[in-house]
């Protein structure tokens, strides 16, 4: 059983958790509530907030993960057998007055341990969760990287089905003074069902790939919609990146100094998140091709195709 003793110097903190209920929301994703005892606790951010996973493993559970707030060091010094798999994902939407919240997961077959335990999972079920929590006296509690810059009216999204979930938190929060395009790849014409309106001067494109390969349908749709968006907020020409090597070195950039202001100054804000070549090579059209302040970029790999995730 893990401590209550929180500290308040902790941004995230480890509780347990039990599925309440599961909802299919489309072809491609289940909406899993979960709640525990700690639930109440969990920090409403919305937007794109991030937020731990640990699985337990099959034929022994979640008893091996010792509790305490130093959690990641204990985490990583289990054995393989006995160590939970930690996935990341974003919180969807929080209950406190019911002690619940709920998480949208992608189903991409049974090609792991995260996935399986998706495909398999029950009411009744436990899982240790990573959670922002309301008792840290901090500003920010980290894994929001939705931060343009102040006058940003601008924006552009691009993202697969992986961070279908951030985007509609993104959505939520968006004021009516935004305007621009958000692109989602997903897998299945249906899954657009599992996306939350976007506000009146946001359009969203949804487009579907099949059996096609990732970010096949993302990156040239992304490429169409730029020419507009682009004509109205304008770069400052064309800047030569450092290229990242995805095999080794997470994808992951979002410009901000180190009180977690936005490092902008401009009109127009890209937010690209999904699978990490795909994204990647969107990056570098925005600020290579077409001159936009790198600085009003932020791009994140959420995934690998055929890798596990850097932990």
């Amino acid at each position: 059983m893990f401590t209550q003793t929180r500290s308040p110097h902790i941004a995230h903190v480890p509780m347990r958790a039990t599925v309440a209920r599961i909802e299919t929301l489309s072809p491609t994703f289940r909406r899993f509530t979960l709640t525990g005892p700690e639930i109440s606790t969990v920090a409403d951010n919305r937007l794109d907030q991030r937020f731990k996973i640990l699985f337990p493993v099959p034929g022994v559970g979640l008893d091996a993960m010792p509790p305490g707030d130093d959690w990641y060091l204990a985490w990583r010094q289990l054995d393989n057998s006995v160590r939970p798999v930690m996935r990341t994902y974003t919180v969807r939407e929080v209950r406190p007055e019911a002690a619940e919240f709920d998480v949208d997961i992608a189903l991409h077959g049974r090609i792991g341990p995260a996935s399986a335990w998706a495909l398999d999972a029950r009411p009744g079920d436990e899982l240790i969760v990573c959670v922002p929590h309301t008792g840290f006296e901090g500003d920010i509690h980290g894994g929001v990287d939705w931060r343009p810059p102040a006058e940003a009216r601008r924006i552009l999204i691009a993202a697969d089905e992986t961070a279908l979930p951030a985007v509609s938190g993104i959505f939520e929060r968006l004021g009516p003074e935004v305007r621009g395009t958000a692109i989602v790849e997903v897998p299945h014409p249906e899954d657009a069902a599992a996306i939350s309106a976007p506000p009146e001067g946001v359009r969203l494109i949804v487009v579907a790939r099949g059996a096609d390969p990732v970010g096949s349908r993302l990156v040239p749709t992304v490429r169409e919609a730029a020419a507009s968006l682009l004509s109205a907020a304008p770069g400052g020409g064309a800047q030569e990146i450092e290229d990242v090597d995805i095999d080794q070195v997470m994808l992951w950039e979002v410009p901000h100094d180190l009180a977690g202001n936005p490092l902008g100054h401009a009109p127009f804000f890209a937010w690209l998140a999904g699978e990490a070549s795909p994204i990647k090579e969107l990056r570098r059209f925005l600020v290579s091709e077409k001159g936009v302040d790198r600085h009003s970029v932020a791009f994140m790999g959420y995934w690998r195709a055929g890798r596990p995730e850097m932990t």
